[in-house]
């Protein structure tokens, strides 16, 4: 059996088909707020693919990063009057809080940013070299022009580019590029910012660096799978794979995943509308397998929309799941699971996968005690399939 999913670069589907070793990158958290719904959505679904690959008998070596210092924890910190580290530490301790809650894979390594300079400044040195990259007024940036690909992974317009890195904090504007689109690979830090030594200056990273140099370190030069959500493709993604295969010479990345963003009750979720929903307040009042199970219920690549009712919807499930895994027996459970992994199997459906589980369950509670065909590893297995999707059936309902 084979997985399929949804490559961004190639805009298709396509089989996905690594070593027995798989080599996985997930971009972090930035530390400077709560877990909300949007990255709940986003680790959970990498948390199927890890579940039905060590299923299939693979080995995952999943990297989650943590940025820990950027444009945007900065002025965070300076906002609340508190060092910048600080800010992380809290703040990471609620992420991986709210990721245990709901069952999340550990990675195999979380590096932070600022436990790699030595690692970026080596990388920003080769692109210097390579004549991939240029100093000017103490900022250094990749340049764009020396790498030919640049854009095959969103497949935006030079415009639209333009545009997102002018919404994303990318300043094309500034008169010291040589293209709009090329991009900070390390630049100044003001008076209140952390700063270290460089041959090329005294500063601190650009973002897009850290998660190359961060992903090589750890998984090496080639990634089986790179995901995030679709904020990330452009500019992160496309100019962490600029950089990378400057540097290298190689593929930095064989499969790239992205999931869609998550609306609330109609509008985007964002920390400006002040209409973020946190993982940590859904866990004050519900279980956190039935906040997983409300998650499932959309497709990876569909954005949704959140509606309080959702979690409802989540909580019936659970009751139904949990009740029939406590019965004594139920139908053959054999069609109920080829289900389950065929639709996760297809690019990740899990709405799917939740239907064929929740059949089961339903099958399970209204079988006949006396019908010859009743089959008492039912129970056990509608178990083994909550696993695979990360829903311990053996814990009480809290």
């Amino acid at each position: 059996m084979s997985i399929e999913l949804f490559d961004t670069a190639a805009r298709k589907v396509v089989p996905f088909t690594p070593e027995k070793v798989v080599r996985m990158y997930i971009c972090g958290i930035t530390p400077y707020d709560s877990t909300h719904l949007g990255h709940g959505a986003t680790y959970l679904i990498y948390d199927l693919l890890i579940r039905r690959l060590e299923d299939l008998g693979h080995e995952v070596r999943m990297v989650r990063n943590i940025t820990d210092v950027d444009d945007s924890i900065l002025p965070k910190a300076r906002e609340l009057g508190i060092p910048y580290l600080e800010l992380a530490a809290s703040e990471i301790s609620r992420f991986q809080s709210d990721m245990n809650a709901l069952d999340i894979r550990p990675p195999f390594a979380e590096p932070r940013a600022t436990e790699s300079i030595d690692a970026i400044i080596e990388m920003i040195n080769k692109l210097l070299i390579s004549e991939h990259a240029y100093l000017t007024h103490g900022t250094v940036y990749f340049d764009v022009s020396t790498f030919s690909r640049f854009g095959e992974l969103s497949h935006y317009s030079v415009e639209h580019m333009i545009k997102l890195a002018r919404a994303r904090g990318g300043r094309p504007d500034d008169p010291h590029r040589k293209d709009p689109l090329d991009f900070v690979l390390w630049q100044p830090s003001l008076s209140d910012e952390p700063a270290w030594r460089a041959p090329f200056g005294v500063g601190r990273p650009g973002w897009h660096i850290e998660c190359s140099a961060m992903a090589m370190e750890t998984l090496g030069p080639v990634i089986d799978l790179h995901g995030g959500g679709t904020d990330l493709i452009f500019p992160h993604h496309e100019c962490e794979m600029a950089q990378s295969e400057s540097v290298t010479g190689e593929t930095f990345v064989k499969h790239w995943l992205h999931s869609a963003m998550v609306s609330y009750e109609g509008e985007k979720m964002s920390k400006s509308l002040g209409n973020l929903v946190f993982v940590s307040d859904l866990l004050k009042v519900a279980d956190p397998r039935a906040i997983r199970l409300a998650l499932m219920r959309h497709h990876y690549r569909s954005g949704f929309e959140w509606h309080d009712t959702d979690l409802d919807e989540g909580v019936a499930l659970l009751h139904r799941l949990s009740a029939a895994a406590d019965s004594s027996a139920g139908p053959n459970p054999a069609p109920f699971a080829t289900r389950v992994r065929e639709a996760i199997d297809n690019d990740l459906d899990a709405p799917r996968a939740l239907e064929a589980l929740d059949d089961l369950a339903s099958a399970i509670l209204s079988v006949d005690s006396t019908d010859p065909a009743i089959d008492k590893t039912a129970p056990t297995i509608l178990k083994e399939l909550g696993h695979l999707m990360g829903i311990n059936l053996d814990r009480p309902l809290e």
